[in-house]
C-alpha cells in the first residue's frame, strides 16, 4: 500500500494501535472494530493513537529494513548475504544502480509516510478529547517529534517530498505535488520547537522510551547541522549536554546491551523500542531482525545461523586507530570467539575478509528468528558532542567536545586530557570530526547522510565513494560509483503511477 493510495479512512483502519503498558510501551493489543466513529474518545485512545505513530519505527519502512541501507551506500560496508539475488535490494544500492521498484526505496517512502499520517491523526484528533491536559500535551509533543523524525528521513533520502500537515480526506488532498526541501525543513524545525515545549524531561516505568524534551532538542541539533546552520546546531547541542542530565557510558559497548536500554541516567536520548517473543519471520512487528540479518553467515550463533548482511569493508576495519575499543564492540573479526566457543572464520559466504557487524548481535535469545529485543539508539549524547565540535570548530569548546568522545573510545577518563586528544594544531579538523562520526556512529545508519551533506567538498559522496570503488577493485570487489543523481533516491514507481502530480528525481 502506498501513501498516494491511502485515504484518511484507510489510515484509521490500519493504525495497528498499541497499548501503553507492558514490558515496553509498544506491547501489542487487539484492534478489532476500531473505526473513526468509536475511536478518539478517551485518554487511552489518545495514547494508543500516539503509540501507533511510534510503531512504524520498528518496521521495514524504518529500522527493520530500510535504514540498514545507508551504511551500504557509503564507505562502511557492502551488502553481504549469499550469492545471486540474496539481498538484491542492497546490491542495487551498493552498485548505485537503483530502480524505482527497489524494496528499500518503496519501504522507506511508504513506511515513513504512514508514520507521518499517524502523527497527523494525533495532532488533528487528540485536541478534542476530554482528558488529562498533561497527557494531552505529551501526546501532541510526541506526534510533533515523530512527524519531524519521519520527514527528516524522507527529505534527506528523496529531496522534495509531499508535505502533509493534516490527514488527507479526499483524493485531491492525497495527490499533492512535492514540496521544496527548504519548506519541508521549515516544518521539521517548527514541529521540533513545538515538541520541545510539549514534552517532559524524562519518564519512568512503562513509559520509558517515549520521546522527551531532550530527544526533540537533540534531533533539532541534528537537523540544524544537516542544514548547515552551525550556530543554531551549537545552541541545541549545548542545551542537551548541559541540561538533559545525560552522561556518556564509560564503556562504549554499554550503549548496545539489552540490559541498558532506556537508562534514564545514561547516554540514550531516543531509542526505537523492540520486544522479543512475539513473532517468527516478521519484520513488521515489535521484534528486531538485525540480530539475525547482520549475524555472521552460517556461524550458528543466532536462531537461523546468521544471514551476513551489511558486511564491513576492509578499509573501514583498517581505519580504527590502535587501542580504539569501538572496534571490538562494532565488528566481528577473524579469530573472535562466539558464546558457544566457535570462532569467526577468515572467510565466509558474503564476507570474503571475515568481517561482520557485532553491534546488533544478541545471540540465541529464543527460538523466534527475526525477533531480537535489542533497541536501536537513534540519538545519543556522544553525537551531541560531535555536533557541537563540528559546529564550533577547533575552539576550546569544540576540542573538548570531540575529545570526550575520543577518550571514551580509548577507555580513558572522559574529563581528563590525554595523549589521544586533538589540539588546535590538528590538521583538517573537519575531516577529523567526520572520521569520528564514522566510527562512533558506525552501523547506526548515518554515514550516507554525512557524505551527502558535504557534497561539493573532498568529504562528499562522489569523491569518497569513487576512491572507495577504486580501492575495492584492487581487492577483487566490484561496487558502483555514484553520480549527482545518487545524492537522492528515486521516488517509488508505484507513487508516480498513482499520483500524476509527482515527478521523478533527475536521472532516474
Amino acid at each position: 500500500m502506498t501513501i498516494s493510495k491511502i485515504t484518511c479512512a484507510a489510515f484509521l483502519l490500519s493504525l495497528g494501535l498499541l497499548a501503553g503498558c507492558g514490558e515496553k510501551f509498544l506491547a501489542e493489543a487487539p484492534v478489532d472494530q476500531i473505526t473513526d466513529a468509536n475511536f478518539y474518545q478517551t485518554q487511552q485512545d489518545a495514547i494508543q493513537a500516539t503509540n501507533a505513530a511510534y510503531s512504524e519505527l520498528t518496521k521495514e519502512g524504518q529500522y527493520n529494513l530500510a535504514m540498514w541501507a545507508f551504511d551500504i551506500m557509503a564507505d562502511n560496508s557492502v551488502s553481504g548475504g549469499d550469492d545471486g539475488n540474496d539481498a538484491i535490494e542492497y546490491k542495487q544500492l551498493e552498485a548505485f544502480s537503483i530502480p524505482s521498484t527497489n524494496t528499500v526505496v518503496n519501504r522507506l517512502w511508504g513506511g515513513s509516510f504512514i508514520g507521518v499520517q499517524r502523527a497527523n491523526l494525533v495532532l488533528q484528533k487528540v485536541p478534542g478529547i476530554s482528558m488529562d491536559e498533561t497527557i494531552k500535551k505529551r501526546c501532541l509533543g510526541e506526534a510533533q517529534f515523530l512527524r519531524a523524525k519521519f520527514y527528516f528521513d524522507l527529505v534527506r533520502a528523496y529531496g522534495d517530498v509531499p508535505l502533509f500537515t493534516a490527514p488527507p480526506s479526499t483524493p485531491a488532498e492525497v495527490n499533492i505535488p512535492r514540496t521544496p526541501v527548504a519548506q519541508v525543513y521549515g516544518q521539521i524545525e517548527r514541529d521540533l520547537l513545538a515538541a520541545i515545549g510539549n514534552l517532559p524531561d524524562s519518564y519512568s516505568g512503562a513509559d520509558l522510551g517515549r520521546a522527551t524534551k531532550w530527544a526533540a532538542t537533540g534531533l533539532l541539533a541534528k537537523v540544524y547541522i544537516t542544514e548547515g546552520k552551525k550556530a543554531e546546531a551549537a545552541v541545541q547541542a549545548r542545551a542537551v549536554i548541559s541540561g538533559s542530565g545525560k552522561t556518556m557510558w564509560a564503556n562504549y559497548a554499554d550503549n548496545f546491551k539489552v540490559t541498558n536500554e532506556n537508562n534514564n541516567a545514561k547516554e540514550s536520548l531516543f531509542e526505537v523500542q523492540y520486544v522479543n517473543g512475539r513473532n517468527e519471520y516478521e519484520r513488521n512487528s515489535v521484534g528486531s531482525a538485525m540480530n539475525e540479518f547482520f549475524g555472521p553467515r552460517g556461524a550458528n550463533q543466532t536462531p537461523g545461523s546468521g544471514y551476513g548482511f551489511n558486511v564491513p569493508e576492509p578499509d573501514f576495519v583498517a581505519g580504527y586507530e590502535a587501542g580504539d575499543t569501538r572496534k571490538a564492540a562494532t565488528i566481528f573479526v577473524p579469530g573472535d570467539v562466539f558464546p558457544d566457543g566457535k570462532v569467526q572464520t577468515a572467510r565466509a559466504t558474503g564476507s570474503p575478509f571475515g568481517y561482520n557487524v557485532r553491534k546488533w548481535f544478541v545471540g540465541k535469545v529464543n527460538t523466534n528468528i527475526w525477533d531480537s529485543p535489542l533497541n536501536v539508539p537513534v540519538l545519543r549524547l556522544a553525537e551531541m558532542h560531535l555536533i557541537l565540535a563540528e559546529a564550533v570548530g577547533p575552539t576550546a569548546e569544540g576540542l573538548e567536545a570531540i575529545n570526550k568522545v575520543r577518550r571514551r573510545a580509548f577507555g580513558l577518563p572522559l574529563d581528563v586530557a590525554s595523549a589521544k586528544d586533538l589540539t588546535a594544531a590538528t590538521p583538517d579538523f573537519t575531516g577529523a570530526v567526520l572520521k569520528e562520526r564514522k566510527y562512533e556512529l558506525a552501523f547506526e545508519f548515518d554515514r550516507w547522510f554525512d557524505l551527502k551533506r558535504y557534497n561539493g567538498t573532498q568529504y562528499g559522496l562522489i569523491p569518497v565513494m569513487t576512491a572507495q570503488a577504486n580501492y575495492l577493485k584492487t581487492l577483487g570487489i566490484t561496487r558502483g560509483i555514484p553520480t549527482e543523481k545518487n545524492l537522492v533516491l528515486p521516488l517509488p514507481q508505484s507513487e508516480l503511477d498513482a499520483n500524476p502530480g509527482l515527478k521523478q528525481n533527475p536521472g532516474y
